[in-house]
């Protein structure tokens, strides 16, 4: 599939509904933090996406690149055989959440407060 395509998702109720579509995709735990951080740093390899995605396992870090690279919002590209290095960047379909990720960083900023003794997210 191409990120030209549109992606079949389907909903839980009896009609299609955007809304519950696109979170299906977007809303899991890891999904929006990875790709705010794609969006922020640019491409990446697995180790140093993991380091930027604090708190997140290796094996669930695989297996959330997977899921975002089968809905065509993240693209793995081999950079090198030996020794084996992939870079992880984001399609244009990923790249155009940038207003979603956005407006959710903005409205926890605004609306959550941090938990003491961390530190303070930048914008």
């Amino acid at each position: 599939m191409t990120t030209d395509e549109k992606l079949g998702v389907h909903c839980a109720g009896e009609e299609w509904c955007p809304i519950q579509a696109t979170a299906k995709l977007l809303c899991k735990k890891w999904h929006p933090v990875i790709i705010h951080r794609l969006l922020d740093e640019g491409p990446m390899g697995f180790n140093e996406l993991k380091e930027a995605v604090d708190g997140i396992s290796s094996k669930v870090l695989s297996d959330n690149l997977d899921d975002l690279e089968e809905y065509t919002l993240v693209n793995r590209e081999v950079v090198s055989e030996k020794p084996f290095r992939v870079a992880y960047s984001l399609t244009p379909r990923g790249e155009s959440t940038q207003g979603i990720i956005d407006e959710m960083q903005t409205w926890g900023t605004e609306n959550l407060t941090e938990p003491i003794g961390t530190a303070q997210v930048a914008d």
